[in-house]
């Protein structure tokens, strides 16, 4: 204990004698001295942030570049992205998009890369509505998965111009639901799959050449598709093997 109390009497000791010192001039500056500023090194290039993907990009008239979202910097190049399950918000975000490039410049292609195991019938429908809708051309390409209503979203695309990688996989089927609680609302739940499975079945049998009887057997069951045989089935119009593009 007795330890224990000396610790704060010898740091208090210890502190008043510097300060003694410094009184008496032994810590004073030399002579001539005189207080500077420091100035980091002027770098020439944007330090990269760590966590989410961003890039630099300069905004036309101003003098220095800004990190943004490299998604936000692609679509400034209308360069759009579907890589996550199709639902009201990723939808309601391309759609924007492709709104607000088509009324900057209609009739200029946009290019929809797509990587996603589908999700949302409705969102997907309002999504397709939007590509057959605007003046500029929709331009799609698989580069991974394109199952469920992704693959619907790759066959809207402006047709001759729907690619495909050549190692990324489709897959179709018929649309899913669920629903509980009184038998009328379970009734009216699949009335409406229904009537939204005919809707499905036609456009298809539009986007690939292929019969609705066709269509009907093969979305009976999940049925996966290579490159090409999503080429052969008429899904898409061709397999990207160049870094050119479509």
């Amino acid at each position: 204990e007795r330890e224990m109390l000396r610790a704060p009497t010898l740091l208090l000791a210890l502190l008043a004698r510097c300060a003694a010192y410094s009184a008496g001039g032994l810590l004073r500056a030399p002579a001539g001295w005189t207080p500077g500023q420091y100035v980091p090194p002027r770098s020439t290039q944007p330090h990269m942030p760590i966590g989410v993907p961003k890039v630099a990009y300069r905004v036309p008239g101003s003098s220095s570049a800004d990190w943004i979202d490299i998604y936000n910097r692609l679509y400034r190049e209308r360069l759009i992205f579907l890589g996550q399950e199709i639902d009201d918000e990723i939808c309601n975000q391309i759609i924007a998009v492709m709104l607000f490039g088509d009324s900057e410049e209609p009739g200029k292609p946009m290019y929809l890369y797509i990587n996603s195991p589908g999700g949302s019938v409705i969102a997907g429908l309002a999504l397709y509505d939007t590509i057959q809708h605007i003046q500029s051309p929709v331009i799609t390409c698989n580069i991974g998965m394109a199952a469920s209503m992704a693959s619907f979203i790759l066959g809207a695309g402006e047709r001759g111009k729907r690619v495909a990688l050549p190692n990324s996989r489709v897959m179709i089927h018929q649309p899913m639901g669920g629903s509980e609680g009184q038998a009328e609302d379970v009734r009216v739940e699949a009335e409406q799959i229904l009537k939204i499975k005919g809707t499905l079945v036609t456009m298809y049998a539009q986007m690939t050449g292929q019969t609705r009887e066709r269509i009907l057997s093969d979305l009976d069951r999940d049925n996966y598709m290579s490159a090409q045989q999503a080429l052969e089935y008429g899904l898409i119009d061709k397999i990207v093997t160049s870094v050119d593009g479509p």
